[in-house]
């Protein structure tokens, strides 16, 4: 389900009439709006490292072409703020004032006006979680082909390097899921990864609230991964209080169920990029 760009610079139609209607929106009030980027696999593409991730190499010039003409431009996602702000290349660029990052599921805030991060303490179990999983795995006969991402207020495992990855996930979730609730932690699944991380946030609560707090009248959430389902259900939300939403996947054939819900979707993060500036053109 989805559709695709004709040119580099046509803006493609939304398959839904959601997302015909909330398109329409955007375009319309462009200064209400809330544009809304899930960061891996959707700004910057993946790669079997996670620290070497940067995002698309047009990416910036992008959002710094839309950002001036919408009410902001927020990149939710599950890496610490200042994290996504240096791979992304965010900082001091001009036409991004309008830029924030909502970095650890929104627990984390960083802003372009004051090119600051704002956050509460960590919670407790994941210093906890993180001084276990070594052991944990190797316990479980898991070591080989796993590897652990420090995050921050949380921490990863991901398999995308064992040999058959999917099997290495599905049979992590049940052990991984118990040794988080001893914590009071929960499980995020994601694209052969396993974020234990406390619960209370993801990036559904962190773009509710966001556009509550600046009284957006329109939203778009371009997104690639599982973690990306809450933001889409918040812009369903949103949609029946009347705020118009454009659901876009950034094209994986790994999570089909996203692809399913959007109203939009593009060729991975180079053609989330197109869409930025094809957008940005639109509103010139």
């Amino acid at each position: 389900m989805g559709s695709h760009p004709e040119s580099k610079d046509s803006l493609p139609a939304p398959v839904t009439p959601a997302g015909r209607d909330a398109l329409e929106a955007i375009l319309t009030r462009p200064t209400h709006t809330v544009v809304a980027l899930d960061f891996d696999g959707t700004l910057a593409p993946i790669v079997p490292d996670p620290d070497r991730a940067r995002a698309h190499p047009d990416a910036v010039p992008a959002l710094a072409a839309l950002a001036p003409k919408v009410a902001s431009v927020a990149v939710v996602t599950g890496r610490p703020a200042g994290v996504a702000v240096r791979h992304g290349g965010f900082a001091g660029v001009a036409g991004l004032e309008h830029l924030v990052v909502l970095g650890h599921y929104g627990a984390e805030r960083w802003d372009a006006v004051s090119g600051t991060v704002t956050a509460p303490a960590p919670h407790p179990g994941v210093a906890a979680v993180r001084a276990e999983l070594p052991g944990f795995l190797d316990g479980i006969g898991a070591w080989q082909g796993t590897w652990i991402e420090e995050k921050g207020r949380a921490v990863a495992v991901h398999t995308r390097r064992a040999d058959d990855p999917q099997a290495a996930f599905e049979a992590l979730r049940e052990p991984l899921g118990e040794l988080a609730a001893r914590h009071g932690l929960i499980v995020e699944p994601g694209r052969m990864v396993l974020e234990l991380r406390p619960p209370g946030m993801d990036k559904g609560v962190a773009l509710m609230g966001y556009v509550r707090e600046i009284g957006a009248e329109a939203v778009l959430y371009a997104g690639d991964d599982l973690g990306d389902l809450p933001a889409f259900a918040a812009v369903d939300k949103l949609r029946s209080d009347g705020i118009p939403g454009l659901l876009v996947c950034s094209g994986s054939s790994e999570v089909a169920e996203l692809a399913d819900r959007a109203d939009l979707v593009v060729d991975g993060p180079a053609g989330v990029v197109r869409l930025l500036a094809s957008l940005a053109a639109e509103l010139a």
